[in-house]
C-alpha cells in the first residue's frame, strides 16, 4: 500500500492505530526488561564473582537504556506463518517471548535483502515512520508482486521522494552522527554480515556510508561472536578527536558500550606533542624503514659477555662459562629482531628469560653433582648481585624514551642504527637542535609518538584485539600501519577509506600497500560507488577533481538528485550564504583553509552569528559550527558553506584532495563562497 503519512492518513487507520499499540507494548516489555536487570542482586560469594555480576549487570542497563527519539523498532516482516517486528535490538515479553527481533539476527537479514523478484520467503516489508519518537506513518511492499506480474518493488512511491527509506536518509542531521539501521541497503549489508575471520578493506566514495558500515560491522559481530569479541575487544581508530566525537554515539545506539575508540596518536605512550615536523623529517619518520633503525639501536646495545658468571645457588659457587652465556643472549637476540608478527619474545621479557638461562645453567650443574636446588633458590640465583651485573652489561634496561631521545640528540648514535637504512640526508633531518633541558620539554611531534610506539612494541607485548575497525585509512602511514597491526594479533580487520580523500602527504597510496602494512595483504577491496546521503547535483560537481586527485577511481553514482543544492557565489557573499544557509533546517558547517578559522568566525560574530569553532571548544554537533579544513573528513552536515577554495587548495601539498573533502560534506545543499577561485576542473 502507498506510504501512510500524518496529514493523508485518517486518525482511524487501523494498521497506524494497532502498530501504535504495539509500540506502546514494547515500551513496557523494555521497562519490564530493565527491571529484571536492576533486581540481579549479589548473593554472596567470591570478590571476583561480585565484581564481574556488577558489571554485566551495568552493561546489561546501558543496553537497555530507553534512548530519546530512538524508537524500539523500524520495520516488520511478514512471513507466511506469522509477522515479526525488527529493531535495534532483542525486546522479550515477560513471558520471554519475542516482540522485536534484533536487526542483526540472521532472520533480520531478509528485512534487508529481500526483493519481489528474490523474496528470501517473505510475503511483505514494512517500513515505518517517526517523529520525535512517536509513530507517525508506515509503508507497505508487497514482494509477492513479481509472482503475480508486477514490478520489482511494486507499491505506490518506492524509491520516490515520499518513501519512507528516502526520507529517513534524507532526514537533517542536528548532533552526532545517527546510525543507519533503518535504510542499510544490500551492498551495504552483504559488507556488515561478512564473517568475523575475514579481514574487509571498504574503498567508499563520499556518501556511500562506510563509516557507517564499519560501525555496524562492529555491532554485528559483537552480537553475532559475543564471548570471543568481549574477551578480546573492538578498537574503533579514527584520523582525529572531532570525528571520534562525530561517531561516538552509533554503537550506544545499537546496544553497544564497551567498545574503544580511539585515534592512532592515542595509540601511543602519552608524551606532550610540542612540536611539528617538516614535512621532509615527517616523510621519514613515516617510512617503514624506521622499524629498521629503532630495532638496531634498541638491540645495538646488547652484548655477548666476555667473562664467566659466578654465582652462588643452595650454598654453593658455580660457574656458568661465558660461551654458554653468549649463546643465550644470541638467541634471545634473534627473537627479538624477528618481524613483529613471528616475535616470540619482547625485548623486556627476553632481560628476564637470560636471568632465568643463566640461573637454570647453574642449577643443571648442581643437580649433575648429587644437589637439588628448589625452585625458590633458583629463583633468588636469577635475581642476585652477579646476574644483575650480567644483565646491565649484556641486556641493558631500556625505556622508548629513552632511546628515541638518544637517537634525535646523539648524530653518531643514529647513524650507527641507520646506517644502510637512511642515507646521510635522510639522517640529518631526524635531529633535533639541541638536546630538551627537560623530557617534559621535549619537543616530540606526532610522527615522533608512533616511533615511540614503535619501541614499545619491541619492549613489550601489547595488548592485542580480536576485531579492529580503522577508518579514513587511506591516510595512513607505514608506521601508523605498523602501530594498528601490533594491537590486531590474530583478529581480523575492516579498513575503510577512500584514495580520492587521500590528504595526507606521506600517505601509502595504495590499498594493496596500507594491508601489507597492516599485516593482511591478501585482503580483497570491496568498492562501494553509491552515494545515498550526497545529492547528485553535489557528488558530480566535486567528482570532475577525480581525474586529478585518483584518476583510478570511478565516479560515484548518487541515487537521488535535489536541485537546486549547489549554489556558487562570490567572495563578497559569504555572510549573506551562511545566514540563508543557517536558518535552515539541519546542522550547518562553514569550512574554510586551517589558516582563516578565526577570521572567518570573526566575520560571522561581527555580522550577529553565533557560530562554534571545531577544535576550539566547538563540536560537530552545533547548528552553526566554523570548521577547518583539516578537521573535515569524516564528518557530515546538512548544510555546508565552503569559504575561498583557492585558499583550501594551496594551504598544503595535496590541497585539491582537500577540496574534494570538503566539497563532499554536504547531506543537503553545498554553497560555494569565492567560486572565482575554483580550480580548473571545477569552472565549467
Amino acid at each position: 500500500m502507498p506510504p501512510s503519512t500524518p496529514d493523508a492518513t485518517p486518525v482511524a487507520d487501523p494498521v497506524l492505530q494497532a502498530e501504535r499499540r504495539f509500540l506502546l507494548h514494547v515500551g513496557e516489555c523494555l521497562s519490564h526488561m530493565r527491571g529484571l536487570a536492576e533486581a540481579l542482586v549479589d548473593v554472596g560469594g567470591d570478590g571476583w564473582a561480585s565484581e564481574r555480576l556488577g558489571a554485566q549487570r551495568a552493561e546489561r542497563l546501558r543496553a537497555l537504556e530507553d534512548l530519546p527519539d530512538v524508537p524500539p523498532f523500524f520495520g516488520r516482516i511478514e512471513l507466511p506463518e506469522r509477522a515479526l517486528h525488527v529493531g535495534r535490538r532483542h525486546v522479550a515479553d515477560a513471558d520471554g517471548e519475542p516482540q522485536v527481533i534484533d536487526w542483526r539476527a540472521p532472520l533480520s537479514r531478509t528485512y534487508y535483502q529481500a526483493s519481489a523478484t528474490d523474496p528470501q520467503g517473505l510475503l511483505g516489508r514494512r517500513r515505518f515512520g517517526f517523529s520525535g519518537g512517536e509513530l507517525t506513518s508506515y509503508e507497505d511492499e508487497d514482494l509477492t508482486a513479481a509472482s503475480a506480474g508486477g514490478a520489482d518493488g511494486a507499491r505506490a512511491g518506492q524509491g520516490g521522494p515520499g518513501s519512507l527509506l528516502v526520507q529517513e536518509i534524507e532526514r537533517p542531521r542536528s548532533g552526532p552522527m545517527r546510525d543507519i539501521v533503518a535504510t542499510i541497503q544490500p551492498d551495504q549489508d552483504h559488507i556488515v554480515r561478512a564473517p568475523l575471520e575475514e579481514t574487509v578493506c571498504i574503498q567508499g566514495a563520499p556518501g556511500t556510508g562506510k563509516t557507517a558500515v564499519g560501525l555496524h560491522r562492529a555491532a554485528y559481530l559483537l552480537y553475532t561472536h559475543a564471548e570471543r569479541l568481549r574477551r578480546g575487544g573492538v578498537l574503533v581508530v579514527g584520523p582525529n578527536r572531532a570525528f571520534l566525537e562525530h561517531v561516538e554515539k552509533v554503537l550506544p545506539a545499537l546496544g553497544e558500550v564497551d567498545v574503544v575508540q580511539r585515534t592512532v596518536a592515542e595509540l601511543g605512550p602519552e608524551v606532550q606533542v610540542r612540536a611539528v615536523d617538516s614535512p621532509a623529517a615527517e616523510a621519514v619518520k613515516s617510512d617503514a624503514r624506521m622499524a629498521q633503525v629503532l630495532a638496531r639501536a634498541l638491540l645495538g646495545g646488547v652484548q655477548e659477555p666476555a667473562d664467566d658468571v659466578h654465582l652462588v645457588l643452595a650454598g654453593r659457587r658455580y660457574r656458568v662459562p661465558a660461551r654458554r652465556v653468549a649463546a643465550a643472549v644470541r638467541a634471545l637476540r634473534d627473537k627479538v629482531a624477528a618481524p613483529a608478527e613471528r616475535r616470540e619474545v619482547s625485548y623486556t621479557a627476553a632481560r628476564t628469560r637470560l636471568s632465568l638461562a643463566v640461573a637454570e645453567d647453574a642449577r643443571r650443574q648442581a643437580e649433575a653433582a648429587g644437589h637439588t636446588p628448589t625452585d625458590a633458590e633458583t629463583a633468588r640465583a636469577a635475581r642476585s648481585r652477579e646476574v644483575r651485573a650480567l644483565l646491565d652489561a649484556a641486556w641493558p634496561s631500556r625505556t622508548a624514551v629513552d632511546l628515541l631521545t638518544g637517537l634525535l640528540t646523539d648524530p653518531a648514535a643514529l647513524a650507527r642504527a641507520a646506517d644502510g637504512v637512511l642515507d646521510p640526508a635522510e639522517q640529518a633531518l631526524l635531529g633535533w637542535a639541541a638536546p630538551p633541558r627537560s623530557r617534559a620539554r621535549a619537543p616530540w611531534t606526532t610522527a615522533d609518538v608512533v616511533l615511540l610506539d614503535e619501541v614499545e612494541g619491541m619492549l613489550t607485548r601489547q595488548p592485542s584485539h580480536e576485531h579492529v575497525v580503522v577508518d579514513e585509512a587511506q591516510d595512513l602511514t607505514a608506521m601508523q600501519c605498523r602501530a594498528i597491526a601490533r594491537r590486531l594479533g590474530t583478529g581480523s580487520l575492516t579498513v575503510l577509506g577512500d584514495l580520492g580523500q587521500a590528504t595526507h602527504p606521506c600517505t601509502l597510496g595504495r590499498w594493496s600497500e596500507v594491508m601489507a602494512h597492516l599485516g593482511r595483504p591478501g585482503a580483497g577491496v570491496r568498492p562501494l560507488t553509491l552515494g545515498y546521503r550526497v545529492p547528485g547535483e553535489v557528488l558530480d560537481f566535486a567528482a570532475r577533481l577525480l581525474p586529478s586527485v585518483a584518476p583510478d577511481l570511478p565516479a560515484p553514482r548518487a541515487v537521488r538528485r535535489a536541485p537546486g543544492s549547489l549554489r556558487l557565489r562570490p567572495a563578497g557573499d559569504l555572510v549573506a550564504a551562511v545566514v540563508d544557509r543557517a536558518a535552515q533546517e539541519g546542522s550547518t558547517a562553514v569550512i574554510c583553509a586551517d589558516d582563516d578559522v578565526a577570521a572567518t568566525a570573526a566575520v560571522l560574530r561581527g555580522a550577529g552569528l553565533h557560530p562554534g569553532v571545531l577544535g576550539s571548544g566547538g563540536t560537530p554537533s552545533d547548528h552553526l559550527v566554523v570548521v577547518p579544513a583539516g578537521l573535515a573528513k569524516g564528518l557530515e552536515y546538512d548544510h555546508v558553506v565552503v569559504v575561498d577554495p583557492a585558499a583550501v587548495v594551496a594551504a598544503e601539498p595535496r590541497g585539491l584532495q582537500r577540496l574534494y573533502v570538503v566539497l563532499t560534506r554536504a547531506v543537503t545543499s553545498l554553497t560555494v563562497v569565492g567560486a572565482e577561485g575554483l580550480p580548473d576542473p571545477l569552472r565549467s
